[in-house]
């Protein structure tokens, strides 16, 4: 029987795992997130559509101040320079006044939509020119691809919701409309504006759950993007392993946790070795898993001044022997035995503090 030889090198190269912390973090300083550019536009035309719903007075009655004032101090009057350039001041100051809080409600309204899906980011890359974006083989390639079909199908849909909006409520309004040519100037105004309006926050509406949607496709595309091959992340891995910085930061955080466990250690302490304010080292001594006295604590200065606060909030034995201290010090770590040569010391030290807590 023939037999087939895989060459399993061949599959490393896969991406079939989920990008590493440090991937994401890579690729979002690139400005490359999973967002939905639908969400926006809808946020922002939803805003927009209710500060006309219920801004509507002050509106209409900004628009209203213009025209009065334009038609009562501005058309009679003589055009020379220095009246036209006050007029025109004045007229500009005033679509301002009008025009702000859109500006104002969309600027709000489109921070708040890329808040909401991707946080605070703020990249340079993104906007940076890219000269292989003008290859047209790859130019070719984009267009026959998923997400151009996906992106197609989106524009259909924003077409089909916007225009099925549309006619919904003109079809709803249709008796308003029929009575137009019977009501003033100023009701067909208000008219045709409530429709625009209610248009709007509907078609608006819809295109926000067509957004929802397209955010979980831009999420899934995203992930599916930034996966890793396994010698991507073996890669990654030794690449992170020989930066200083990380090395350093894994070093302290092995320090850190150390030194916790080190300090939970300490309530179980037998006696406290003290120089008596330089050093502490703490002893404990368990004949079922030992056979000699091992140190759990030790340290030197402010180190050793919370060993012998811990003890002394634990009513552990403190013994002041300043040549034992510094040796025990200078020459165990956490977990030794104590050195042979200092048996005997230590000996009559865990005996005095037997016979104080009445063990013998």
């Amino acid at each position: 029987m023939a037999q087939i030889k895989l060459n399993l090198q061949l599959f490393s190269g896969e991406k079939t795992e989920k990008a590493t912390p440090k991937k994401r973090e890579e690729t979002k300083k690139k400005g490359q997130v999973a967002k939905s550019v639908e969400i926006n536009t809808a946020v922002i035309l939803l805003s927009m559509f209710l500060f006309l719903l219920f801004g509507r007075q002050f509106l209409f009655d900004q628009f209203e101040h213009v025209m009065k004032d334009y038609l009562e101090h501005n058309l009679l009057k003589d055009i020379s320079n220095q009246n036209a350039s006050s007029v025109l001041s004045k007229i500009y100051m005033q679509i301002l006044i009008l025009i702000g809080p859109f500006l104002g409600v969309a600027f709000i309204a489109a921070i708040v939509a890329n808040i909401s899906q991707v946080g605070f980011m703020f990249s340079t890359e993104a906007i940076n020119v890219k000269f292989s974006n003008l290859n047209p083989i790859q130019g070719f390639k984009k267009i026959y691809s998923l997400r151009a079909i996906v992106e197609l199908v989106k524009s259909l849909l924003k077409i089909t919701i916007v225009g099925a909006a549309t006619f919904y409520i003109i079809w709803q309004s249709k008796q308003e409309l029929l009575n137009l040519p019977f009501i003033s100037i100023r009701e067909v105004a208000e008219t045709i504006y409530n429709l625009v309006v209610k248009s709007g926050i509907f078609a608006s509406a819809s295109l926000f759950i067509l957004g929802v949607l397209d955010l979980f496709y831009q999420r899934f595309d995203f992930e599916k993007n930034i996966r890793m091959s396994k010698q991507d992340i073996k890669d990654e891995y030794k690449k992170s392993e020989g930066d200083p910085l990380i090395k350093s930061k894994i070093k302290q955080k092995q320090r850190e946790i150390a030194m916790r466990r080190m300090m939970q250690e300490i309530p179980n302490a037998d006696v406290i070795i003290t120089n008596p304010t330089h050093y502490a080292v703490a002893l404990k001594y368990d004949e079922e898993k030992r056979d000699a006295p091992f140190v759990i604590a030790k340290g030197v200065d402010f180190l050793a001044l919370k060993i012998r606060e811990i003890a002394k909030a634990h009513d552990i034995v403190m013994i002041e022997n300043r040549p034992l201290a510094r040796a025990l010090y200078a020459q165990t770590d956490i977990g030794d035995e104590v050195p042979e040569e200092f048996f005997k010391a230590i000996a009559e030290i865990l005996a005095y503090v037997y016979k104080l807590k009445r063990k013998i």
